[in-house]
């Protein structure tokens, strides 16, 4: 059975939104590289989103630390993908939970910005992950967030980490997330 959140529809509505399409993703190499608040508050979140998957904006350096990258942004949908490799295992050579949680943090967090308006920010607020299965190291992930509901002052999300090649699930997530109103919109 196909999930929803990976089903052909809403697959071929991503297409047109992936990083393949887009320019190489960059990442910011030092705090001057990261915009200003101000800056980010100067644009929708789905801008800011959509702006750092085409290469025009920095992306986070955590995703060079961890071994993910953003894939593709459309609104209330964003999605990650990553490979866990040696260096996210725990001393007993599985990938940590920590890396788990990243990825759906990042993704479901994500998704929430992208309906965020004009003057506004967000910032995690708490989040749950359910790990299901080990993943295999050297094992391709595709973390997928969508919302659920974002607000005046809250954003809702859920998330899953699948295998881009099987399609099997390792982990489930959801989170709350503070919208907060910067400027005026």
């Amino acid at each position: 059975m196909t999930s929803p959140i990976s089903s052909p529809e809403t697959s071929a509505k991503t297409s047109s939104t992936t990083a393949a399409a887009a320019s190489p993703l960059r990442r910011a190499t030092g705090p001057d590289d990261l915009l200003r608040p101000e800056d980010i508050t100067g644009m929708s979140g789905l801008d800011f989103m959509q702006g750092i998957l085409a290469g025009r904006l920095p992306g986070p350096p955590i995703g060079e630390t961890l071994g993910y990258h953003l894939h593709s942004v459309e609104a209330g949908k964003v999605v990650f993908r990553g490979t866990p490799e040696f260096a996210v295992t725990n001393p007993m050579g599985t990938v940590h939970g920590g890396w788990y949680g990243t990825l759906l943090d990042s993704a479901m967090a994500c998704a929430v910005m992208t309906r965020v308006p004009k003057g506004a920010a967000y910032t995690t607020l708490e989040f749950k992950v359910n790990i299901l299965r080990s993943i295999p190291l050297g094992t391709e992930i595709e973390c997928i967030g969508l919302t659920d509901h974002v607000g005046r002052s809250t954003g809702v999300a859920h998330g899953e980490l699948r295998g881009v090649v099987d399609g099997r699930l390792y982990a489930t997530g959801s989170t709350t997330c503070i919208v907060m109103q910067i400027a005026a919109s």
